[in-house]
């Protein structure tokens, strides 16, 4: 069973990012098809997968859409129990469903400051107290999952899950704009952003330039660290 799997542009492209993360990451068999977000085609590129309107979206084989990472999240899941794509553990699965579901619906702040970018760190960004609020919320949340599953370090409930999906651009967030958080975080950060296949979807962004760059850089700027 193959996959079709439609992206936006992957320097920038949270949601993406997760949409690949969970068919990669599993060993799932898949085709990526980039979506322009930015050369104004997006509209064109998904008319044939309607109602979907945003990336990614998720074909599968027998011709079936699914849109939003969530909805994609527990249809492969079901499709591929034998990947234990969410925790084993009942507890722990459910508190992993609440993260992902807080996570797609949250988080505002982070967001709206802090777009995705994976080309270099900003220095010197100062977070507002709204930022630092999500940071915060963040932390408790990974800290409360850790307790169920006993991991001091590593991915956030022992085994990689699709939590460690979802939250795959959070932590990019948090390298690339040098917020701050705890070293326990940082750590976690620094494991997401060095995994070999995090860094093959950033290396193949980096392949494409923007001319101008689509977000704003603070005025001093460093090699993002991997």
């Amino acid at each position: 069973m193959t996959y079709d799997l439609y992206i936006g542009d992957r320097t920038f492209s949270s949601w993406s990012l997760r949409g690949w993360l969970m068919l990669e990451k599993f060993g799932l068999s898949f085709r990526s098809h980039m979506v322009g977000l930015y050369s104004g085609t997006m509209t064109s590129d998904l008319a044939n997968l309607a109602p979907a309107r945003l990336v990614p979206v998720l074909k599968t084989a027998d011709g079936l859409v699914v849109g939003e990472t969530m909805a994609m999240a527990e249809t492969l899941a079901e499709r591929h129990p034998d990947k234990a794509m969410w925790p084993t553990d009942p507890t722990q699965r459910a508190r992993a469903r609440w993260l992902c579901a807080e996570m797609a619906s949250g988080f505002f702040a982070l967001r709206e400051a802090c777009p995705m970018q994976l080309q270099h760190v900003n220095e010197g960004f100062e977070a507002s107290e709204a930022v630092l609020a999500d940071l915060d919320r963040i932390e408790e949340l990974w800290a409360g999952a850790r307790s169920l599953s006993d991991a001091e370090a590593g991915w956030i409930f022992g085994d990689y899950s699709l939590a460690d999906v979802f939250y795959a651009p959070v932590a990019a967030r948090i390298i690339g704009y040098d917020l701050p958080v705890s070293d326990q975080a940082r750590d976690y950060c620094m494991q997401v952003i060095r995994d070999q296949v995090f860094q093959r979807w950033r290396a193949e962004g980096l392949k494409k330039t923007y001319d101008p760059f689509p977000y704003p850089k603070t005025a001093q700027t460093r090699a993002w660290p991997v």
